[in-house]
């Protein structure tokens, strides 16, 4: 789909995954072309990417340069195999997501034993630890892992000759997470940062810093300044009312706040009991039901919410030999 000349989307299939696919942009350059996040390496999503280019009269050749919004595995898991069928395409991503990818998908090991311990100390029941802290694994075989040229810290200009695209570092969903703005058509390319419908996964993880969720609502101020009259997502559909979304998105987490504050309003309580007692949006799944990767995604979003809440003063932390619970404040509780 042509968004504005020399600018398209490629929609790149995420096999047996609710998403369904990626956007990926592809924005013209007077040397060869820009591509925005790649999608992740399976047979299908190379093909329909390869496909979207041919339609264009293009293939892997004509990408001078590739700019990974995040190292999640839809957006970073193709650049391998995109540099492999075009050497002298550019990877270019944020410093933190550089330093990241080492320990996500190479010692992968460190990671996983250290978030294995996180989980523990937050509640995670012995019997379910094993299955939580594996629950990514089947997910690294969709990545060809390859280092970026160059890094990113936010605040430059990438141009193709034809477009200048401003680089906006928006933590959160990441810690190295970019947004890109094109002034003169005046279009946001958000990644992962702001959809049209769901709201961003932010998590605490081991990589995420200690206030991810605080970074990410920041980060929503900052985008919304923007005179952005479209907005191109790396999921959903294409989209305007940025502002209107912005504030839509606080207010889940605001509710999802208030939820939490009444689970812990009386007494202490860990992540993952917390997580059992509150709304996700699975249907007809209680949460003994959910799948092992929803019982993490869910315990490390209710996580990021709680340590939020512990900065703004809403909670405190309570540490008992290494384990650690949360209660609301007096403030808090009474109002």
């Amino acid at each position: 789909m042509e968004i504005v000349p020399g600018i398209h989307q490629i929609k790149v299939l995420i096999p047996d995954n609710p998403l369904g696919y990626l956007n990926c942009y592809l924005v013209e350059g007077s040397k060869g072309w820009l591509m925005v996040d790649t999608g992740w390496s399976t047979p299908d999503a190379f093909n329909s990417l390869e496909q979207g280019l041919k339609s264009l009269r293009l293939s892997f050749k004509d990408i001078e340069t590739i700019v990974i919004t995040h190292a999640h595995l839809d957006h970073f898991g193709l650049a391998g195999r995109i540099k492999q069928a075009s050497p002298r395409a550019e990877l270019i991503c944020h410093q933190w997501e550089a330093d990241l990818i080492n320990s996500r998908y190479i010692k992968f090991d460190q990671l996983r034993k250290k978030m294995s311990s996180l989980l523990a100390r937050n509640g995670a029941p012995p019997s379910s630890l094993t299955t939580l802290e594996s629950a990514l694994m089947p997910e690294m075989k969709y990545v060809v892992v390859t280092p970026p040229d160059t890094i990113l810290y936010g605040g430059e200009t990438i141009s193709t000759g034809i477009y200048d695209l401003q680089v906006i570092w928006a933590p959160g969903h990441s810690p190295g997470h970019i947004c890109l703005y094109e002034p003169r058509n005046k279009l946001l390319f958000a990644g992962d940062h702001v959809l049209p419908v769901i709201s961003p996964n932010v998590s605490l993880n081991t990589q995420s810093g200690d206030n991810p969720l605080g970074d990410f609502l920041y980060a929503l101020d900052k985008i919304k300044v923007l005179p952005a009259t479209k907005v191109l997502p790396a999921h959903e559909n294409i989209f305007s009312g940025l502002q209107d979304r912005i504030e839509a998105i606080k207010h889940h987490h605001e509710r999802r706040k208030d939820e939490i504050l009444q689970v812990i309003s009386k007494e202490p309580r860990n992540a993952y009991y917390i997580s059992s007692q509150i709304t996700w949006d699975v249907p007809d799944m209680t949460w003994e039901q959910m799948p092992p990767f929803h019982q993490r995604t869910a315990m490390t979003e209710t996580m990021a919410h709680l340590e939020c809440m512990k900065w703004e003063g809403k909670v405190v932390r309570i540490e008992t030999d290494g384990r650690i619970a949360y209660l609301a404040v007096q403030e808090c509780r009474t109002s």
